[in-house]
């Protein structure tokens, strides 16, 4: 069993035992309201029980890393996540605010006052702060500042001041720098000094007297190099680093082709002013793929399973709105052909078919563009390439697949024209749905929108009502005249 399968099973198990012991609570409530006369004994019973409980939880909590923490809050209705919530020690709390999806995170946040969230924050690093800060409220940021020395302020307002898809937002301020022309040795003494290294350091950034960036220093080279050896001797000058305003995304896939762990930032003059770390990409390429998969089905944002009624609605609507054009529009396009439906009975069973194959063209295409434009922008030259690979691809598919589909509509309505026209039809929207699936991310793209929000939604919509239009003008055509 794999450490992930390993995990969700705990998880599982520790969410389980969680309902037990808040099940067993409200029945002890129960029990003890319904007593006719609530008397002192009953009370002085509830209480025992329900600190009973509450500390047997508390205690299962503290085991339990704060990751691991946050996934059970998320797994929990809102009324039983407040109680567990308060029952989470106050030096996890940060840990576990980190750790959560957006919407519960701000679920936890407003059942905080501003002396709790000022006090979770005390066992985190600055970059840390800085991510939880922009949903703090601003009480308690500035409580926050109160706690920290100038150089932590000036590095939580640097982080604050980019844009979340920039590398400095992401960027942790924890990092050892070194001069060239100091020796082996002194390095070796400086570190013994610090005791501890920031977590996931495999190299010391080397840098001058005005700290701009003149390369890279492996541990694995300085273990194994001669104490007298001066540092400008080993270091790699050609280091991998990252502008401070560059994009996130293109950092995401540098470090994920040179399999980087670190990698040192800097500003358009070259001074470091922080790293990239390699858990930090893991935590961005996962909010984009959560993202991404979120776009496509026409949400704006991450919604809480649990959410109140009204968060919820006023998340999905926006779609489901353009759903219901959609929907009527491919209804009023089957109104056209009334007539033919009702000389042809056969048709009303196979429009679904032409148009759900084409849907699922659609959507496998639009996934691939959509991937590609996050990747890298598209020129004009790899547009057109696309076109007309998505286009052949269509075709080839189409003719394969609607023979297939001819043959089997032969068989079960033995009419040679209708398989004709149900292999013609499929093929045809399967080309709209190439066609269309390649130019809706593209034509976002380059007004500035989101490539996948809505994409699956309206790609559907559009092989819906054109597959229904090819399908029944194709029979009007031929079968009826």
């Amino acid at each position: 069993m794999s450490e992930q399968q390993h995990s969700a099973e705990h998880i599982r198990e520790w969410v389980s035992d969680i309902h037990e012991l808040l099940e067993r609570q409200r029945l002890v409530e129960q029990l003890v309201a319904r007593e006719e006369s609530a008397d002192e004994r009953s009370s002085i019973v509830e209480n025992m029980v329900h600190k009973q409980h509450l500390v047997a939880l508390s205690a299962k909590l503290e085991k339990i890393h704060p990751a691991d923490v946050a996934r059970i809050l998320e797994m929990l209705p809102r009324k039983d996540r407040l109680i567990v919530w308060d029952l989470v020690k106050s030096d996890m709390d940060g840990e576990v605010l980190l750790e959560t999806s957006d919407a519960v995170r701000e679920s936890l946040i407003q059942a905080m006052d501003t002396q709790e969230l000022v006090a979770a924050t005390e066992q985190l690093d600055v970059d840390e702060i800085a991510d939880l800060a922009a949903d703090l409220p601003d009480e308690a940021v500035q409580g926050i500042y109160k706690t920290l020395n100038a150089e932590e302020r000036e590095q939580v307002r640097i982080a604050m001041s980019y844009p979340d898809h920039a590398v400095g937002a992401r960027m942790d301020f924890e990092m050892v720098n070194v001069r060239e022309d100091v020796s082996v040795e002194v390095v070796l003494r400086y570190l013994r000094i610090l005791k501890e290294l920031p977590d996931h350091t495999d190299q010391l950034f080397v840098v001058d007297r005005d700290e701009r960036l003149r390369g890279v220093l492996p541990l694995s080279s300085l273990l194994v190099s001669q104490p007298e050896a001066e540092v400008g001797q080993i270091m790699q000058s050609s280091a991998r680093f990252f502008v401070v305003d560059g994009d996130m995304q293109e950092a995401a896939e540098a470090f994920e082709r040179y399999d980087l762990i670190t990698a040192p930032v800097v500003d358009k003059q070259g001074v470091v002013l922080g790293r990239l770390v390699v858990d930090e990409m893991v935590h961005f390429i996962k909010e984009r793929q959560e993202l991404e998969q979120l776009s496509q089905g026409g949400l704006r944002e991450e919604e809480d399973i649990f959410a109140p009624l009204s968060n919820s609605l006023k998340n999905r609507a926006p779609w489901l709105g353009v759903n219901l054009v959609t929907a009527l529009v491919a209804s009023s396009v089957i109104g056209m052909f009334e007539g033919t439906i009702e000389k042809l009975v056969a048709l009303a069973a196979l429009m679904p078919i032409v148009a759900g194959m084409g849907g699922n063209v659609g959507n496998q295409t639009i996934t691939m563009i959509v991937r590609a434009l996050a990747n890298n922008p598209l020129s004009s030259a790899d547009v057109r390439n696309l076109y007309i690979k998505e286009v052949s691809l269509a075709l080839i598919n189409g003719l394969m697949w609607g023979t297939a589909l001819a043959l089997i509509t032969f068989v079960m309505y033995k009419d040679l024209q209708l398989g004709g026209v149900m292999m013609l039809a499929v093929t045809l929207n399967f080309l709209l749905a190439a066609v269309m699936a390649v130019s809706i991310p593209i034509m976002r793209a380059r007004m500035g929108r989101d490539p996948a929000l809505g994409s699956s939604v309206m790609i559907t919509a559009i092989t819906d009502s054109g597959g229904f239009f090819i399908f029944l003008g194709l029979a009007t055509l031929f079968l009826l005249h």
